[in-house]
């Protein structure tokens, strides 16, 4: 029986939502993106999260991409759906839309804006376990929710509820993360929300990493992530200098700006955003981006077939 770590374990992608020049979801570059994915070997998916513009779809489009993902993924790999939000009543809706669309388990941010206590952090995650049975992923990020999720207030949450199996952690701070794997239970999982940090992270005994730049990249993340996994520390340290640029490159603007730049320049999607999100503000940062991908030999989107009718 695979256990929590065995499911949750490797790389995950936080997919780009593609949308079609008139703003609609482009439903078949989506579906040739998840392909692509799986294809290349990721171990999980997520969609509706940041990078998936989830804060600009509407109820009935944020339903359907976490739908069309479990759809196309077809068990192959777990999904992880991003159903935060900062209004408790509806997180506790989309996760529940969720579960019955057949997801793996659900993504929760922080609750952004309202800024709310670490009792209302634990009342808000709590609330939102208690309305589901499957596992639970909670999502710290300060940098784009103004709070940080402390760790006395995530091992309550770990130990007080069982579906509560996991974080993705994003406050950038390799020291609380060191922290959290010290005190967690053994199924805990801890996975890394910042590409650049994530071998980091494996080295102080994480399990892997949401990931932005394997939307463009999954082959060469999973090698590195796997590497690291396996303690082939030598290996993953080549592999992430090789993609260092292309890290830095994904934040030269606000995610997910960049990586769906550079996802429109291998043609897999649109650069077609929703405000506020909008192309690059910077047109330099257009070389930043080409020069980053240039070298690491990624395919483009056409070379890579997929019957997108079906």
């Amino acid at each position: 029986m695979r256990t929590v770590n065995d499911i949750f374990r490797g790389v995950h992608t936080a997919l780009i939502t593609p949308f079609t020049s008139t703003g609609s979801v482009d439903i078949g570059a989506f579906k040739r993106l998840v392909e692509y994915q799986v294809d290349s070997g990721i171990d999980g998916l997520v969609p509706c999260g940041t990078t998936g513009e989830s804060s600009t779809l509407t109820h009935d489009e944020h339903d359907r991409v976490i739908a069309l993902t479990v759809e196309y993924a077809d068990g192959r790999v777990p999904v992880i759906a991003g159903t935060g939000s900062n209004a408790t009543s509806e997180a506790i809706q989309l996760s529940q839309h969720a579960e019955q669309a057949g997801v793996d388990a659900v993504l929760l941010v922080n609750p952004y804006y309202v800024k709310p206590t670490q009792k209302g952090l634990y009342l808000h995650f709590k609330a939102i376990a208690e309305s589901v049975s499957i596992p639970c992923i909670v999502y710290n990020i300060e940098s784009r929710t103004g709070v940080n999720l402390e760790n006395e207030t995530l091992l309550r949450l770990m130990n007080e509820h069982s579906n509560i199996v996991g974080v993705k952690e994003a406050s950038g701070s390799l020291e609380q993360m060191k922290n959290l794997i010290g005190l967690r239970h053994g199924e805990f999982v801890v996975l890394c929300g910042d590409d650049n940090m994530t071998v980091d992270l494996i080295e102080a005994g994480g399990n892997g990493v949401v990931s932005v730049a394997a939307n463009l990249a999954p082959r060469l993340m999973k090698d590195m992530v796997h590497s690291a996994l396996n303690n082939d520390f030598e290996q993953a340290r080549v592999l992430e200098a090789r993609l260092m640029p292309f890290f830095k490159a994904c934040f030269v603007e606000t995610n997910p700006i960049p990586i769906k730049t550079a996802m429109a320049m291998k043609k897999w999607c649109k650069e077609e955003f929703r405000l506020p999100m909008c192309p690059l503000a910077d047109h330099a940062n257009y070389r930043i981006i080409e020069s980053a991908i240039e070298g690491l030999n990624l395919p483009v989107a056409d070379a890579f077939q997929v019957n997108l009718h079906q």
